[in-house]
């Protein structure tokens, strides 16, 4: 029996009237009123004019009626919202946050690296989903992280030229915003340019993710320099200036998008590449060749609500519609939040979506994912494998009808140690004047990526999100390196929509997303559960601690009450580990009053809306 009919997500209602948004930074009591709800408080006159100081995150006292912003850094949500106020359209907003975000956020995400993104028309009522995700170099062989038949360890592969691949970031934006923009596009990169040009301040996250890569920032002659000015790294508060940023910003305001692919911003980064220490095979037929691609979108019923995600080269489709399905045939509609064996539940089928993910999703492009891994049958049988209250020893990947000749050959080895850190990637979510949505999840991978410096940022190392080895006893492994192929991702930007009642269209519920690496598709995925499923409000859903299992270990958020179920799981046979787990999930909510807006309170981030 489906457990979900005993509960749906109408628990959660519209009654929430007050956002409540950390700071991490101090601030006076007078500083906390959000300039919109603020008739004392002044106003930009133009989307160039912001401090040039990290303000604090406001808590908005009621919804917002018109549009709203949510993004990792109070400077990129400022930004974004003076472009709103002005007019501009949720693309336009997106031009500034990301550059914004590639200035001040630098460890995350910027020009060097991809995003995934999704994108609702309110006018049409269309979903449409576009893959910026990086591509391995043309010249790239399948075996380029093996060394006499062995693997090269994990930051072997990252640091320098060999972990690079085509960055998508700047053809996302340009794409995007000659289809979708409003605004000017040099009119839209001028905040960064500013910022860059004048100086901000350097925020805690920021200035802790340098001391804590200093080793590997300081091996590198550009990073060195930029994040160690005088031998000592940055700190927090201090004022930092990026010139070089500005002028490739300033290049690419007045030659557009297109130029960031041809030289002499092409060739500026592929002999960066070339030219490392750990080189890679980069070139300019990479630029030349590469393509943003809109992909089908992705969306699968819960609850009676339509979710609508990234699909491949993304795992968060097949993901998020294994583990919420899998559980829909165990009892957790039953259970609650502070039930350790609700917990025990979901990290049994989380187990087997990792799994499942490992052997069976790569770029669709070279790949065909089997469309029976979300079949109803499958699913039940997936979840008739786990034991209430008891450990399985171990989980494999499940038997997948073959549809392509891949399929067969595909295995489910790959290397742990995907985005081991946790201070990587960044997602925003957009809402403007007109209700169209935008929710982008960007990326550099790991913090600080290949941590090659070039004219003002960094570039990615995104190849490290290839499985290390090509093939194993059982065949091609199919998210091995191919050249021009795209790295399998976790990158989860996601929509919900109400069913629609008859004679209706669809209308939107939440728009969410999350950085984390692998463990993006249970911060999303948990979220939808305690939203959607237990009534919680989307804030308390995003601070609530984590408890998380990919591959076995139980992981407990460090330093939270998570600890109290330790006890708990490894009666029922688990090993655990308090571990910190430092998710950045941002989101919007639409209500019958108007937009709430959320960040996770474990990161910078900030919503601002009018």
């Amino acid at each position: 029996m489906n457990h979900w009919s005993r509960k749906t997500g109408a628990l959660l209602t519209a009654t929430l009237f007050i956002f409540y948004i950390h700071t991490g930074f101090a601030q006076q009591a007078s500083d906390l009123i959000a300039p919109e709800f603020s008739h004392s408080a002044s106003k930009a006159d133009s989307p160039t004019a912001l401090s040039q100081s990290t303000s604090t995150k406001a808590p908005l006292l009621s919804p917002a009626k018109e549009f709203m912003v949510v993004t990792a850094h109070p400077l990129a949500t400022q930004a974004a919202y003076q472009v709103l106020e002005s007019g501009g359209s949720a693309i336009d907003a997106m031009v500034t946050v990301q550059t914004v975000l590639g200035l001040v956020e630098p460890q995350s995400s910027g020009l060097g690296g991809g995003a995934f993104a999704l994108y609702y028309d309110a006018a049409k009522k269309t979903l449409s989903s576009f893959d910026g995700r990086e591509t391995a170099p043309l010249a790239a062989p399948s075996d380029l992280f093996m060394r006499e038949d062995q693997a090269i360890g994990f930051f072997d592969a990252v640091l320098g030229g060999l972990s690079v691949g085509t960055p998508g970031t700047v053809k996302l934006l340009g794409e995007l915003h000659a289809r979708f923009g409003t605004q000017s596009w040099e009119k839209l990169l001028l905040p960064a340019i500013e910022l860059a040009t004048k100086g901000f301040e350097v925020s805690p996250r920021l200035a802790e993710s340098v001391q804590r890569d200093a080793e590997r920032l300081k091996a590198q002659a550009g990073a060195r320099a930029y994040f160690f000015p005088d031998d000592r790294p940055l700190q927090t508060g201090q004022l930092l200036k990026n010139p070089a940023y500005a002028a490739s910003l300033s290049y690419l305001a007045k030659q557009g998008a297109q130029a960031f692919y041809k030289p002499p911003m092409s060739t500026a980064i592929i002999d960066t590449v070339r030219q490392s220490s750990n080189p890679g095979t980069l070139s300019q037929a990479d630029f030349d060749a590469y393509r943003v691609i809109q992909r089908k979108n992705y969306c699968f019923m819960f609850l009676g609500y339509e979710i609508c995600t990234m699909g491949p080269p993304s795992s968060g489709g097949l993901a998020l519609e294994q583990l919420l399905g899998i559980l829909s045939f165990t009892d957790l509609a039953e259970r609650n939040a502070e039930d350790p064996l609700a917990w025990q539940l979901i990290a049994e089928a989380s187990r087997r979506v990792f799994a499942d993910r490992a052997k069976y999703v790569a770029d669709p492009d070279f790949f065909e994912t089997p469309e029976s891994l979300v079949s109803k049958t499958y699913l039940k049988k997936r979840s008739m494998e786990i034991t209430p209250g008891k450990a399985s020893q171990q989980v494999l990947p499940g038997e997948a009808e073959k549809s392509t000749e891949s399929n067969q050959s595909a295995s489910s080895t790959l290397l742990s140690g995907n985005s081991p850190e946790q201070t990587s990637t960044s997602h925003f979510v957009i809402v403007d004047a007109q209700g169209n949505i935008l929710s982008m999840t960007s990326t550099i991978e790991n913090a600080f990526g290949s941590r090659l410096w070039v004219n003002g940022f960094l570039l990615n190392n995104e190849l490290t999100d290839f499985s290390f080895l090509p093939k194993d006893a059982q065949g091609w492994i199919a998210n091995r390196v191919e050249p021009g192929k795209r790295p399998r991702s976790s990158m989860s930007p996601t929509l919900v929509f109400h069913q629609p009642a008859a004679n209706k269209m669809k209308q939107p519920y939440l728009a969410l997303g999350s950085p984390g690496g692998s463990r993006i598709i249970n911060f999303v995925g948990h979220s939808l559960i305690h939203i959607l499923l237990w009534g919680d409000s989307m804030q308390n859903a995003f601070d609530r601690p984590h408890i998380i299992n990919r591959f076995g270990k139980m992981e407990l958020e460090l330093n939270t009450s998570a600890s109290n179920y330790n006890k708990a799981f490894q009666t029922m046979g688990y090993e655990t580990a308090e571990v910190d787990i430092n998710s950045g999930l941002h989101g919007v909510m639409f209500t019958g009053n108007g937009l709430l807006g959320a960040a996770d309170q474990r990161r910078e981030g900030m919503a601002m809306g009018r």
